[in-house]
């Protein structure tokens, strides 16, 4: 019993290594409208042949749709032995924005996710980073100004506040008090005013 549950698991284990793998790439493309893109699809055993065709899905939890091979922007091609392992898509369109898978029976590839732009909106979001670049120097630039503005501002205040407390250059505290001379030297007129002892005085 336990060498048959052991050939069971060994079969088992040989038919999983063997099973037959989709290798996709590349698993992401981005291109703007009008560019041409290639998709690869190949089975992992190169010796194995296989005959893929691939779906489309707007997002890799969406369904799947069949792609148009009607388009002639549309071609196949083979890549070593699995058939139609190429798609080409050329003059890209939005419409062609979406996730592709290659499919062989119940075997899907991991798929690639194609994402079409506008060139001109490439060129909008350029411009529009720029033009958003340069109002972010503008200001900062502004705010520099105001700000030295107001420093020089505040300083003019505070030379005009010391000012006011300054003290005087020369002391005016005497000014105005000049000693009178009488019209001649200070000493030499006192005599005049002098009496000898002993004498009266007119009025009496």
């Amino acid at each position: 019993m336990r060498w048959l549950l052991a050939g069971c698991c060994g079969l088992a284990l040989i038919s999983f290594s063997v099973a037959l793998q989709l290798l996709q790439k590349p698993r992401f493309r981005r291109s703007t409208v009008g560019n041409i893109t290639t998709l690869y699809c190949a089975a992992s055993n190169h010796d194995e042949k296989a005959n893929v065709h691939w779906v489309k899905a707007d997002s890799y939890n969406s369904g799947t749709s069949e792609i148009n091979l009607k388009r002639k922007e549309i071609t196949l091609g083979n890549v070593n032995k699995t058939l139609n392992g190429l798609l080409v898509i050329s003059n890209l369109t939005e419409d062609d924005s979406g996730v592709y898978f290659c499919k062989h029976g119940n075997t899907w590839g991991p798929g690639t996710q194609i994402m079409v732009y506008k060139y001109n909106q490439d060129l909008v979001a350029t411009k529009n980073s720029r033009i958003l670049e340069g109002l972010m120097i503008i200001q900062g630039l502004l705010l520099a100004v105001c700000i030295a503005g107001i420093m020089l501002h505040k300083e003019k205040l505070m030379k005009k506040r010391d000012s006011i407390y300054e003290d005087p250059e020369t002391d005016h505290i005497y000014e105005g008090l000049a000693i009178e001379t009488c019209g001649g030297g200070l000493y030499e007129e006192l005599s005049v005013y002098a009496q000898a002892e002993g004498t009266e005085a007119p009025w009496e």
